[in-house]
């Protein structure tokens, strides 16, 4: 019994021995692995900067059937309303920055030279917690909201932006960030001339705070006083309601703009917006705008690619679709009419209208 149990277990050992092979020394390892802990790896990969490029074209073809200016009225063509080429740059959690180029043809119908990029953007964002500054050429909180519900910036400035009430950037130091849960805030003191060189004293400060009274629903209060040139000053204030859902958005806001030429001769400019966009399937949305200008708009003849008569108040209609051919291009065919009130003097004003089959790219 016993020389069988032992040549039992020497047949087991040969078996394990061509199975396993021979039996090797395991040795407690006390030092850590070659190369950087899992956490310190983390953070070296977080203190990493990162860039990225990005742009964005906005191309018509457009056609003005009709207009309230008779060198104008039957031109079409096609022009390149906006192009951006955008390099922003994360320092860390604290620093970043961004350069942004744009370019334009030329929308005054008059003109034929070359498109001639410009800086659109250049600052630095300091971020702390929930607040952050930025130090440079900015955008102003003046629409960038409004627009942002609005939607559509491919089709059509929103209307501070188009009448040339003010800038959508300038110069100087932007303060944002939130006020609690639902409440967020924007403070700016610029120069007060856009994207342009700074050539006197004058200064403008900007201020909006927003608030979001249930999920998607959202107002805004806004305001500003810029000084002009030669004593002249501009003070705004508007008061803008957006709601947004997956499906679909809408919005309005009454704005008022104060400006004095001179002491003493104070012109009031009012209007109102409303719009709105509708999914009508997973591709397909329907939008429409009307913007109701009470006044005249000053300088209306030199709003590029709209020009719009400073002789009578008028009515902005938009509406048209957006297909999504790509998750970066989208083709936008819309329609825009100035309907004009009474002149102040001399005959009515003929109805504007212009077609456009816009192509909005960005990557």
């Amino acid at each position: 019994m016993i020389c069988r149990s032992h040549t039992g277990l020497k047949v087991a050992a040969l078996a394990a021995l061509v199975l396993f092979g021979p039996p090797r020394l395991v040795v407690a390892q006390t030092d850590p692995p070659p190369g950087p802990a899992p956490q310190a790896a983390e953070e070296a990969k977080k203190a990493e900067p990162s860039w990225k490029i990005s742009g964005l074209i906005y191309a018509d073809y457009y056609w003005f059937t009709a207009d309230h200016r008779d060198a104008v009225e039957g031109q079409d063509g096609f022009w390149f309303r906006r192009i951006y080429l955008t390099y922003d740059h994360k320092f860390s959690d604290a620093f970043s920055t961004r350069v942004r180029l744009e370019m334009n043809s030329p929308g005054d119908f008059s003109s034929s030279q070359r498109m001639t990029p410009y800086v659109k953007d250049a600052w630095l964002k300091w971020t702390k917690g929930k607040h952050a500054v930025l130090f440079g050429m900015a955008p102003t909180p003046s629409f960038e909201f409004v627009e942002s519900v609005w939607g559509y910036r491919s089709v059509e400035k929103t209307p501070l932006d188009l009448l040339r009430w003010d800038s959508s950037r300038d110069t100087g130091v932007l303060a944002q960030g939130a006020l609690g849960g639902r409440t967020r805030y924007s403070v700016q003191l610029g120069n007060g001339s856009g994207v342009n060189g700074e050539t006197d004293r004058t200064k403008a400060f900007r201020g909006a705070v927003r608030h979001e009274i249930v999920k998607g629903l959202t107002v805004e209060g806004y305001a500003d006083v810029q000084d002009r040139p030669d004593v002249a000053r501009w003070s705004t204030w508007q008061v803008f309601g957006g709601f947004v859902r997956p499906a679909g958005r809408l919005g309005a806001h009454f704005t008022q703009q104060r400006r004095r030429s001179a002491p003493g001769s104070d012109v009031t400019l009012d209007l109102v917006s409303v719009f709105g966009a509708r999914r009508l399937r997973e591709r397909l949305w329907v939008y429409g705008r009307a913007d109701h200008n009470f006044d005249p708009v000053p300088d209306g003849e030199k709003i590029d690619y709209l020009p719009m008569s400073d002789k009578a108040g008028n009515t902005l209609w938009i509406g048209g679709v957006d297909v999504e051919l790509d998750r970066h291009v989208f083709f936008q065919p819309h329609v825009e009419i100035v309907d004009y009130g009474t002149p102040v003097s001399g005959p009515g004003l003929a109805t504007d209208v212009v077609v456009k089959a816009t192509l909005f790219v960005t990557w």
